[in-house]
């Protein structure tokens, strides 16, 4: 089950997001995770997939109970397979 707290250690892909610039002007695109890289990550919008840099963005991720989750782009970076194993030190 994927919450909060383990959110880091978990697969998006499929999970609704919504991107925004870091300084939070800006709202990037909203859809669905549909893959990512070690550098970026691609959402599935109504326009097609889109492709953005974890760095430099706030992506919202809603969880499959419908809680929202805000994490800084920097902390995805990296290959998905690898986060698996990346010792993290966040707070609530």
């Amino acid at each position: 089950m994927i919450t909060p707290q383990n959110i880091l250690r978990h697969e998006l892909s499929g999970l609704r997001a919504k991107v925004t610039c870091k300084t939070g002007k800006t709202r990037l695109h909203a859809g669905e995770v549909c893959g990512e890289t070690r550098d970026t990550i691609k959402i599935k919008t109504e326009k097609g997939v889109k492709t953005f840099p974890k760095e430099g963005v706030i992506i919202r991720l809603t969880l499959p109970q419908k809680e929202v989750v805000e994490l800084d782009g920097t902390l995805l970076i990296g290959r998905p397979q690898d986060r698996v194993k990346k010792k993290f030190r966040i707070t609530y």
